[in-house]
């Protein structure tokens, strides 16, 4: 091999070093508090943390609790209870008028039902502590942007209300459904949505004056609903309220290809993690990004997520790469962004 191939190519544990190395650096210079990273490359692995952390640290996932919480939601369809065909309004009566009526479980899963991201008094509800019924219900009466399964637009509300679906289905609290159903099958014990078990002194507070707007970044007056708030800790939004340790994720993603059928069935564990949408429309997984869309090395059979508060998961397949980057620094905070830089390495 000449020198050209040897620097293009360089071996796992160069790779799984220099993304280490990112993290400590970006430690290192104060940029970012706490971060943590679980990754492998073939048989070579990492398990690192830096800064205010350690492995068993649980970090605000942000948007990698969407694929966590439609886990639980499909436990259910593995007791064939429901299809994703069927339309939301099936579930949800009062989900209609103004085209709801089209709208399918798949939909919400998929980003393509036509909801918004985030409600537009979404500030104003987490500023009055506002239950999770207070968002479903805003998320039911929320106008849709476009003709649903026609267009992509992500939205955390479609992914709320696909979780009120699981809980009007299993008659459970969906806190405690993520619990029996994902954390406790796959023995991630440092993992909850809400507080659940998780020691306050293990949960890593995020660098919130770098967040966005919609989260409480800049705003003086949030310290009360802001992602270190103890209502946002409490409140386990399905769309980003899970915090989890890094190796928690690992066990996660790991599950979709080891199956665990404590956890899903094969096939609906494979459903999760393959396409959907029209060939027009960004592909999606149900709750997980697929592809290079994650990140910019992941071949097509990559799928996991990414989350705003700055974290990173992925499992590439036909790469036999994973990887579990979380960091306190909230994702807008700079571009690139330290978790981004460290992925790209792998």
């Amino acid at each position: 091999m000449n020198q050209a191939s040897a620097t293009s190519h360089p071996d796992p544990e160069t790779q799984l070093e220099a993304a280490s190395q990112i993290l400590a650096n970006s430690v290192k210079s104060g940029q970012v508090r706490a971060a943590t990273i679980v990754a492998h490359i073939g048989n070579h692995s990492i398990e690192r943390a830096f800064g205010a952390a350690s492995l068993d640290s649980s970090f605000l996932l942000g948007s990698i609790s969407k694929p966590i919480c439609v886990a639980a939601l499909m436990s259910i369809f593995d007791q064939h209870t429901f299809q994703l065909t069927d339309l939301v309004q099936k579930y949800l009566p009062e989900f209609k008028g103004e085209g709801r009526e089209r709208v399918t479980v798949q939909h919400l899963l998929t980003h393509v039902s036509g909801l918004p991201d985030q409600l537009p008094n979404n500030s104003q509800l987490r500023n009055n502590h506002a239950p999770l019924s207070e968002f479903v219900a805003g998320a039911i009466l929320a106008p849709l942007g476009f003709e649903p399964g026609t267009k992509y637009e992500y939205s955390s509300m479609a992914i709320l209300l696909a979780t009120e679906i699981a809980q009007r289905l299993s008659g459970k609290n969906f806190l405690r459904l993520v619990d029996e159903k994902v954390f406790q099958p796959l023995q991630m014990t440092h993992s909850a949505i809400g507080v659940g078990r998780l020691k306050p002194e293990l949960m890593v507070p995020m660098q919130t004056e770098h967040a966005a707007l919609e989260a409480g970044g800049g705003n003086p007056n949030a310290k009360e609903w802001d992602w270190n708030s103890r209502y946002w800790r409490g409140l386990g939004a399905p769309w980003g309220g899970v915090h989890a340790s890094a190796g928690d994720v690992a066990k996660f993603l790991d599950a979709f290809v080891n199956c665990n059928e404590k956890f899903l069935s094969a096939e609906t564990a494979n459903s999760m993690i393959r396409n959907h949408n029209p060939d027009n429309v960004v592909a999606r997984g149900l709750g997980f990004a697929l592809g290079p869309s994650i990140s910019k090395n992941c071949s097509k059979l990559a799928f996991g997520h990414t989350g705003s508060t700055g974290t990173i998961a992925w499992l590439d397949v036909e790469r036999k790469t994973g990887c579990v980057i979380l960091t306190s620094l909230p994702g807008q905070a700079v571009k690139p962004h330290p978790r981004e830089l460290a992925a790209e390495t792998l």
